[in-house]
This record gives C-alpha cells, sequence and structure tokens, in this order.
C-alpha cells in the first residue's frame, strides 16, 4: 500500500476529519434490510473516534432529485450508530449553517453523519463552490467508500484536492486485494467471467485476457462462445450479433496462449422458472442429442463442473465475478455453488487466494455460504467492475502518493 496515503501516514486526534463512506444500503419503511456495507466502515470509524478525531460522515443515498425527505439518511445514521454501538450525531445538512453548527460543537471522539450529499446538485456535478462548502466542514478528508470511487463527484473526488486526503479502512483492505490479484498475483491466475451478455463484459473480458493465464466464461455469456464455434443454441439466451466478436476474442486468446474455458455439458430446461424439468447434455450433441429444439441452457453441467475445478486446483489465485447459472432458482445453483465450495475449500487450505465481487456474484457466494470463506469479497458493483476493466478510478487515483 505504499503508493496509497492511509490512516497510518496521519496524526488526527482533534481535527475534523470528513470521512467519505457508502450509506446507500437497502431501507424499507425506514428500516435498513442489509447492513453489510455499513459494518465493512465500521472498523475506520470506531478507530478514528477512538483516536480523538471529530469524525464526520458524508455520504449519497438513493437518486433524489433535490430535496427530498423520503431519501434522508436519519434512519441510517440510526443503523450506523447501532451497529457500531456509539453514539452517532445527525445533522439535517451537509453544507451551509445547519452542518456548521453540528461540526462546531463536536468534541474529540464524538462522530456526526451529514445529510445525503445528492440533495444538492453541486455533489454530482463536483462543482468546486460546493466543494469548497464542505471543505470548510473538516481538516482531512478520509475516503472509504470504495464502491463510490469510480464517480469524480464532489465528496468523492473533489475533497481530495482541497484537503489532505487518505484511504479508510475498508477502501485499504479492498486496494491491497485487488492489487494483489491483479497487480502482482501469485501466478498461475485463473479468472471467472459470468454474466447474461457479453456485450456488457467485452472491456473486462479484454483487460483480464492480457493479464490472467486461464479464464473461465459462465453464465448465458457461454452460449454465445459455444454458438461461434457452431455449437446449436436453441432457445437459450444468446448474443447472435456477437458471434464474431466471440471468435476474434477466442483466436485472439490462442494467439497469446491464453487459455479459455467452455462448458462441455450444460442443464437444460424447456422453461425458465424454479424446478422446471431439467436434464444434463453434452455441448457437442453427441449420443445424447445435445441442446434440444425446444430447450434452453440454465446452467452447467457434472462435467463442466469437474472441468472448473480443475482449472482452480492448478490455480494461485482466482479473480470472480458473475455465475455460472440461473443461480436464483433451483436446482440451476449447482454448478455456481459447487465451484464456489470448492474454491472456498482450496482458499482454507492456504492453496488459492480468491477475489470475488459484482453484485450478482456476492448474492450467489451468499446463496453458497461461502462469502466468509473467500479471502476478499467486494460490496463494490460499478467499481469492482471498471477496476477489473483496467480503469482508473477517480476516487482511488485522488489518494495515490504523488
Amino acid at each position: 500500500m505504499s503508493q496509497f496515503r492511509t490512516l497510518d501516514h496521519v496524526d488526527v486526534k482533534g481535527k475534523r476529519v470528513l470521512v467519505r463512506v457508502d450509506l446507500n444500503v437497502p431501507v424499507e419503511n425506514g428500516v435498513v434490510t442489509d447492513a453489510t456495507r455499513i459494518e465493512r466502515i465500521g472498523p475506520a470509524i470506531t478507530e478514528l473516534a477512538d483516536k480523538g478525531a471529530k469524525v464526520i460522515l458524508l455520504s449519497h443515498f438513493g437518486r433524489p432529485k433535490g430535496l427530498d425527505p423520503k431519501q434522508s439518511l436519519k434512519p441510517v445514521a440510526a443503523e450506523v450508530a447501532r451497529v457500531i454501538k456509539r453514539k452517532v450525531g445527525f445533522a439535517a445538512d451537509c453544507i451551509g449553517e445547519v452542518a456548521e453548527k453540528a461540526v462546531a460543537a463536536m468534541h474529540g471522539g464524538d462522530i456526526l453523519c451529514l445529510e445525503n450529499t445528492r440533495f444538492h446538485a453541486g455533489e454530482e456535478k463536483n462543482d468546486p463552490a460546493f466543494v469548497a462548502q464542505l471543505a470548510k466542514l473538516g481538516d482531512i478528508w478520509v475516503n472509504d467508500a470504495f464502491s463510490a470511487a469510480h464517480r469524480a463527484h464532489a465528496s468523492t473526488e473533489g475533497l481530495g484536492h482541497k484537503l489532505p486526503a487518505y484511504a479508510g479502512r475498508a477502501m485499504q483492505e479492498e486496494l491491497v486485494a485487488l492489487t494483489r490479484a491483479l497487480e502482482h498475483p501469485e501466478r498461475p491466475l485463473a479468472a471467472i467471467v459470468g454474466g447474461a451478455k457479453i456485450s456488457t463484459k467485452l472491456e473486462l473480458i479484454g483487460n483480464l485476457l492480457a493479464k490472467v493465464d486461464v479464464l473461465i466464461i459462465a453464465g448465458a455469456m457461454a452460449n454465445t462462445f459455444l454458438l461461434a464455434q457452431g455449437k446449436k443454441m436453441s432457445k437459450s439466451l444468446v448474443e447472435a450479433d456477437l458471434v464474431p466478436t466471440a471468435q476474434k476474442i477466442m483466436a485472439q486468446a490462442k494467439a497469446d496462449k491464453r487459455d479459455i474455458v467452455l462448458p462441455v455439458d450444460v442443464v437444460v430446461a424447456e422453461k425458465f422458472e424454479a424446478n422446471a424439468p431439467s436434464h444434463v447434455v453434452g455441448v457437442d450433441g453427441g449420443g445424447d442429442g445435445g441442446v434440444g429444439d425446444n430447450n434452453m441452457v440454465l446452467d452447467i453441467g457434472p462435467r463442466s463442473v469437474e472441468q472448473a475445478v480443475s482449472v482452480l486446483a492448478r490455480a494461485k489465485t482466482l479473480v470472480w465475478n458473475g455465475p455460472f447459472g440461473a443461480f436464483e432458482m433451483e436446482p440451476f445453483d449447482k454448478g455456481t455453488v459447487s465451484v464456489a465450495e470448492a474454491a472456498a475449500e482450496l482458499t482454507q487450505a492456504g492453496k488459492l487466494v480468491t477475489v470475488a465481487g459484482g453484485g450478482d456474484t456476492v448474492a450467489a457466494l451468499n446463496a453458497a455460504n461461502v462469502t466468509d470463506r473467500f479471502t476478499y469479497v467486494s460490496a463494490a458493483g460499478g467499481a469492482f467492475l471498471e477496476w477489473l476493466e483496467g480503469k482508473a478510478l477517480p476516487g482511488v487515483e485522488v489518494l495515490r502518493v504523488k
């Protein structure tokens, strides 16, 4: 982490520390339904408070168009207090007199949450005047919101140019894990890339193919690659217009001596619904006839699971984004769960470094009950994907040691 400034490089005692966190959590009827993101930022908040800082939390919530009481952070601030077991004050604005008075009344060790930054248009515009109003409230800026780091907004990037800037502990953990997996991995490095469409993952595949030793294509994306090899896909979800693109990717991988692994057998059904009658067929259309005219591919078969697990057994590092099948409905979750369990076992045995992220991926790993057994699972969606695509993230770049 020598290339980034962290909390190890600053004395915060008595200082007003503006901490950009991600409190954009699911709320129903005023109650937070998933506190995962809050749990991740808890350590940095309590560490700063214990060191005598005046801890001032900044976050967006939802996509309000101006002031909208339904998108207030007040109930979320109450959940932060519950999770970290500390008193958390709340200010009904993030700039101006209300915020300034609330900050002025703070003592070392106090924690204050300011209102939704997106109630002001200047937040998403990264407006210098709005940045200046936020900067007035603090002596130091700490970015602990990797999940918002792909946005150059006032509180996620602009403040880093006005105040001394540092990575929070959750941000630091994320950067260490991602750097370890992609920049300085133990090899062989394998990646699993899944999802419904190649079109949304082209940049990701392009960047990963330049870095990995083996790329396992999963999910409905694999159908398009199989179609590009002349396999019959019948009613399966495919992107027929991207067949030439898939062929180019496979040719490039071959030229660069990178292995692309595709399913050898699949689970098919006539209906896309839970517990629909299903059976396993080979993708080559041999003795079992392959994918029948009325069938669609909804998961990988047992031989494909064995193939993926054997790749992981030879690998030292795994980056995972995207499920193998329609994991949200049984029995089409079996492929994802089986590979996830194997990856978790290899991780616990000290044989594999596993880094995973993306909304569907996290949901799939949670469903498989393996999240805690992976080396690192990122709670970030878009920012994690952009990092895998090789893009510079504004909220990270501003933390680099110049």
